[in-house]
């Protein structure tokens, strides 16, 4: 898979999201499940825009893998050599993983969802990173993405008034990376140096919003 090191492409990442329009979530029973909001989502995702000709020529390789896994997984077939895909209903947690059978490049992505307190919404997020080893390498379609579920509408919204902004980098050198939760409510922040160290914090959910 394609990588990049420049943090322009990070930022082309977050910038395709802001141009986001509501997009509908097909499910059946009561209420959608985490599958429910990461299918529609990859689909979404991967929709060319017919509005916007600078996009022409787009496409997140990174998600058009988890696609990939997701279509097989759905007609029970065998996924792709290096691919695990772990689809956790009850916790509400998908992590979709690949790696180099000829280096240690490892792409990881993670989504999950959170009810929030007015108990008419959900809020979901998309990260995805590379990895080399067990050390992050920024990789082109990196980046953490949110939308927020509407109960009545049954559609998400790109959503930006999450209680914090999304770093890709500091402002002393170290890169960004956010672990979502396969349990509890909060997002771990890890920031990465070229000297090999790393630091973490913790983002709490307050029922709608995130805080350190």
């Amino acid at each position: 898979m394609k990588k990049v090191l420049l943090l322009v492409s990070l930022l082309a990442f977050s910038v395709l999201g802001l141009s986001a329009q509501s997009f509908p979530v097909k499910f059946q029973g009561e209420k959608p499940n985490i599958s429910d909001f990461a299918w529609a989502y990859v689909n979404y995702e991967l929709t060319p825009a017919e509005d916007e000709e600078e996009e022409e020529g787009y496409y997140n390789e990174s998600i058009g893998a988890v696609k990939n896994a997701m279509e097989n997984h759905r007609a029970n077939k065998t996924l792709e050599p290096g691919t695990m895909l772990s689809i956790d209903l009850r916790n509400g947690f998908v992590l979709y993983e690949w790696k180099d059978p000829d280096s240690d490049n490892r792409l990881r992505v993670e989504m999950c969802y959170w009810n929030e307190s007015d108990g008419k919404h959900k809020l979901f997020a998309c990260g995805v990173y590379y990895f080399d080893g067990d050390k992050y390498s920024a990789g082109q379609f990196d980046g953490l993405t949110f939308y927020r579920y509407d109960n009545a509408a049954k559609t998400m919204t790109y959503a930006d008034d999450i209680g914090f902004d999304v770093e890709y980098s500091t402002e002393d050198g170290a890169w960004v990376t956010y672990d979502l939760p396969r349990s509890g409510k909060n997002i771990t922040v890890t920031y990465w140096y070229d000297n090999g160290t790393k630091k973490q914090k913790t983002l709490q959910f307050d029922g709608r919003r995130f805080s350190f």
